[in-house]
């Protein structure tokens, strides 16, 4: 994996976006549970809004190649870039995925 500082920013959102997820979500359901007083809800969206500085979120995460870390042409299925997709489904890692015949 590359040591860029995007990829490392990368991977650094994706783990506060998982440690995160639970809060956010508990945030989320009381900010939008339209039964419960004003006062509480909004409460909790000021706390939703102040989640880690919005790294806390999957909306940050961008998704790049596990193998090479490249920004473009991603297969989200897989993580992997489209070049390096090709190289493991011709060396058979990929399980269901065979070269086209037709």
């Amino acid at each position: 994996m590359g040591g860029t500082a995007w990829v490392l920013r990368d991977i650094r959102k994706r783990i506060s976006a998982d440690k995160m997820e639970v809060q956010r979500r508990a945030f989320l359901a009381v900010a939008r549970n339209t039964t419960l007083p004003s006062q509480v809800r909004l409460k909790a969206q000021l706390a939703l809004n102040g989640l880690n500085g919005g790294e806390g979120r999957m909306g940050a995460v961008k998704n790049r190649c596990v193998v090479t870390g490249r920004g473009r042409g991603i297969l989200s299925k897989y993580g992997l870039c489209r070049f390096q997709f090709r190289l493991a489904a011709m060396e058979g890692e990929l399980p269901g995925v065979r070269e086209s015949s037709w």
